[in-house]
Parts: structure tokens; sequence; C-alpha cells
């Protein structure tokens, strides 16, 4: 059976491979935002290359796993921006996901 690994996981291995990657700790918030920015925008490319190809016409083509890579890249910086902020990933998206669903009086549920 396959292990899938959780928020806690991924910031385990950011935070040790941030050591390794950004020796001195130079790396601002600034530039982590410039940095998802770009990520979405090639996640973005991908989609567009997808939705290109599932209407036929003509362009450069995408697959699913550079969707899957590009994706991916963004949930990396996303968690290398919460641990800049000293946020947990897992804290933040199950308290804004129930908070969507009470707001729309839906009983889906996040729960840990």
């Amino acid at each position: 059976m396959k292990k899938h690994i959780n928020f806690a996981d991924l910031r385990i291995a950011n935070e040790v491979r941030q050591q390794e990657w950004d020796v001195g700790n130079q790396l601002t918030l600034s530039y982590r935002g410039n940095e998802l920015a770009g990520e979405v925008g090639e996640a973005c490319n991908v989609l567009k290359k997808l939705e290109r190809e599932r209407l036929g016409i003509r362009g450069s083509r995408a697959s699913l796993e550079d969707a899957a890579d590009e994706l991916a890249d963004v949930v990396i910086c996303v968690d290398l921006i919460a641990m800049s902020l000293g946020l947990d990933l897992a804290d933040v998206v199950q308290r804004k996901f129930n908070t969507t669903s009470e707001k729309y009086g839906l009983k889906t549920r996040l729960v840990v």
C-alpha cells in the first residue's frame, strides 16, 4: 500500500532542504510570494495547454504529469510561505475549509 505524505512530512522536508538551499537564510517573504506567482503561472500554462488539446486546437502540448509537477511546486511553495510566517499549513487549511463549509451551509468538514 502506498503511503501518502502529509503537511507535517512536507514541512520537515522543506525545513531541512531550505537549510541546504538557502545557507544564509536570505530568502524573504517577498521572494517567496514572487516564487509562488511564478509556479502558479507555470501551472496555469500547463492547464491552458491541456484545455487546448481537449478542444483540438493546434499548439504546444502538455501532459497530466506536467500538471502534477507544477501543482506540486505550488503546494511546496505555499508551505514555504506558511513556514516563513510561522503557520501550520494543516491547521490553517482545515480551519479555512471548515469555515467555508459553515458559511455556505455545507455538511462536509475536514477532520483530522
